[in-house]
This record gives structure tokens, sequence and C-alpha cells, in this order.
């Protein structure tokens, strides 16, 4: 790290120095523009693909809800999959916070991998998300990309975190919080700012090229927003302090779950077999095959709590989501968390906020991004999120919601082998959760 300048005379000094060096900085800066483009096109082309590979999924088991019944098949497919490609001990998204961490190469057919595996998930009903799917497409490719250009360490990494932000931006239409996430969630309290520009280029690739191939951006219309007032930002610190809770609760049911099916049955393809049974019988008892409420990644539960206000939302629906994301994805079928959390944090928004004097929509928007960054640890990512899936308005109380959740929800979370560098309570203290070396 370059030493801070001291007093005017200081930096007349360096004025020389960085007239001098100002051709490379500028080859530097040209260098990691294009491939950040460059990932911000390949990656975005993929994330289009995944998006749409998805969708289609979606509609042929809408279309044929017999198609649950081959969830169970479809656990042991996907194991023997990974089995058979010799991927079989795949960290998942743990394994891209490495690589980004330590310059870890990935393997690039975990691109393809990761594909067929989260479309396969969601066409036989498993409750998964997409998005870890992405990070995790997204981080191969670019990482491949940069071991095969012979990239420095620290070149690589950056190249890494653009693949990560240009996949997760592609398939949401969230830009700004896909690059500022893929920069915030490896290390919790220290951001490396070198990889902004070339974060911020390549997601905005991404996203121009995935609207212009049809995606439109993930929204929802947020109603009944409270005006700034001391009984608002009581009701947010409460809120907050509620999803906080809510956070710690999903970590530790997923986390949970997948250790007790590891001691239930020692092998994976017994393991995706019960599990696969599991979530079938779930969605029997929710009601029936046609229902497929807590099915899918949950966006249907988010349009339900924040844009219909919460029509049709069950008191308990964030605990019945969870129990089905938990079965899912501790079975070894593949996707992501972050979806279902948003699922989570919007029913369980909707149902707390009349309680506390809010709308349930406006409950349910902040449910949703409260939740969020208690489960990753990124309050930045956080707030910006807000703002892009919810619109600007009520920013100031979202902001107090976030800070609030990211305060007391600890240190666990989604991954593993994140590192929250600095204590959440004291300034300047390092964090205990650090993974041992």
């Amino acid at each position: 790290m370059a030493p801070p300048f001291h007093g005017d005379d200081d930096r007349m000094k360096s004025i020389p120095d960085a007239l001098r060096a100002l051709p490379e900085e500028l080859s530097d800066f040209l260098r990691r523009g294009l491939l950040a483009v460059v990932i911000g096109l390949l990656v975005g082309a993929v994330g289009v693909a995944f998006h749409y590979g998805i969708d289609l999924a979606t509609e042929l088991r809408l279309a044929h809800p017999w198609l649950l019944c081959l969830l169970p098949l479809g656990g042991l497919a996907i194991v023997l999959l990974y089995q058979v490609c010799g991927m079989e001990k795949d960290r998942g998204t743990n394994l891209v916070l490495v690589a980004v961490r330590e310059h870890e190469p990935m393997r690039l057919r975990t691109a393809p991998l990761i594909f067929l595996s989260t479309v396969l998930t969601h066409l036989v009903g498993g409750s998964a998300g997409r998005e870890g799917a992405a990070l995790q497409l997204g981080a191969s490719i670019s990482s491949k990309l940069g071991h095969r250009l012979g990239l420095e360490p620290e070149e690589g990494r950056i190249l890494t975190v653009c693949g990560m932000a240009a996949a997760f931006s592609a398939l949401f239409g969230t830009p700004l919080t896909a690059a500022v996430f893929a920069l915030e969630v490896v290390h919790v309290g220290v951001m490396h700012y070198a990889a902004l520009v070339p974060a911020f280029l390549a997601s905005l690739t991404a996203a121009l090229l995935a609207g212009g191939l049809g995606v439109a951006p993930t929204a929802y219309a947020v109603a009944a927003l409270p005006a700034l007032s001391p009984l608002s930002l009581l009701q947010m610190v409460a809120l907050g302090a509620l999803c906080a809770a809510l956070a710690v609760l999903f970590c530790a049911v997923t986390h949970g779950a997948g250790h007790i099916y590891a001691r239930v049955f020692h092998d994976p393809r017994l393991r995706a077999l019960a599990g696969g049974g599991l979530v079938l019988l779930l969605s029997l008892l929710d009601g029936g095959l046609a229902h497929q409420y807590y099915n899918g990644a949950g966006g249907n539960l988010v349009e339900a709590a924040v844009t219909a206000g919460g029509t049709g939302v069950e008191p308990l629906a964030f605990l019945v989501k969870l129990l089905f994301t938990a079965a899912t994805l501790g079975a070894g079928f593949r996707g992501g968390e972050i979806v279902p959390t948003f699922a989570c944090g919007a029913t369980f928004g909707c149902v707390a906020a009349p309680f506390l004097g809010l709308e349930p929509s406006f409950g349910a928007a902040v449910g949703t991004v409260a939740t969020f960054c208690g489960v990753t640890n990124c309050p930045i990512s956080s707030i910006l999120l807000a703002c892009e899936l919810f619109g600007g308005g009520g920013l100031p109380l979202y902001a107090l919601a976030i800070a609030v959740a990211y305060r007391l929800s600890g240190y666990s979370g989604l991954y593993s082998e994140q590192q929250i560098v600095y204590s959440k309570r004291l300034p300047h203290a390092h964090s205990l959760n650090q993974p041992e070396k």
C-alpha cells in the first residue's frame, strides 16, 4: 500500500514522479478496462443463457407438475454428474471466495456443471436460487482466462471479481449491487478499490448485454413508504433486529441440514435420493403437485409479499420456505441461497410489519434487503440492492435496518470461507472468525 501524502510539499515533489509514471498507469488502466469489458461480454452472454435456461425449466415444471415426482432422480443425477466429472468434493461458492482471496485456480468444467445441475434442480422443483451458480459460472470462466493469460496473482484476482460481478449483473439486472458485492463478500470490512473500475465495467457491460438480449432487470413496486421520523427510525431498528435473528436462523438451518444429511447418509447418492424424496413429500403435504408455492427459487413469494402487499402470504411462509431450501441444498442439489433468502426475508417482513405499525409491502421490502445483509455480511451491497430493487424512495430507512441487521447478525454467514476482517462491535479490532491457515 502506498504511503499517504503529508502536506503540500510532498504533493509537489511527487508531481514529476507521477508524470513519469503516467504512461504506465494509463496502459494499466486501459488493459484492465479492456479485460473487464471482454469478461463482461463473455460472462454476460453465459449469464443470459443461464437465465433463459432457468426460466425454461421453471415454465416446463409449472406446465407439467408431475415433474416434481422426479425430485429424487434429479438429485441423484446431479451427484452422479459431479462424480463422473471428478468434482464430487466441489465446495461451491466457498471455492469462489478462495479463488479471489488466494488466486486458486478454478476448473473450467465448473461452469457447465453448475449450469446444468442448477437448471435440473429448477426443472424438478428443488427450492434453490441461481445467484450462487452465477457466481461460480462467472468466477470459473474468468479465473481460467486469467491463468491462461499468465496474469500475476493480483491481476488474476481482479479478473475473477469481474467474472463474479458480470454473472450476477446479467442474471438480476442489478449492476451496482453486483460489482460491490463481488468486492465486499470476500473480506468483510476491507474492499480492494483497485478492482473498482474493472468490476463496474464488467458488471455494467454484462447488464447492457443482458438488457439488449431481452433480460429485464429485477424490480418490485413498494407501496406506502413511511416518512422519515423518530417513529420510523425506531421501527427500522426493530425490524432490522428481527431480520438479524432470521438471518442467523437461516444460516444455522441450512448449514445444519447438510450436516444431518451427511451423518445419516454417508453415501452422497443416498443423500440425494432421500433429500429429493423429502422435498417431494413436503410439496405433497403443502398442497399437491400443482401448488408449487415453495418450490423453485422463491421469486413468486417476493412478488406476493412486496408488490401484492402480502396477499396470500401465510404467516409461517418464511419458515416453510426455509425448510424447503435446507432440505434441497443440504441433500446435494445445486443452486444458490440468495433468492430463497429474499423470499424468507420478504414473507417475514410482510407478516411482521403490521405489528410494528408498517405497511406489509414496505415491511417485505425491508425484510428482503436486511435479511440479505444478515446472511452475507455485505451492508453496502445491501443498500445498493434496496435502491436497484425497490427504487430510491425510503433509502435512509432501508439503510438503517440494514445496518442494524449487519451489526446484530453476529459472525455467521452463508459462506464459511468468508473472512470478517474487523469486529462488528469495536472499530479497528480484528474479528475472530477468520479461518485458520
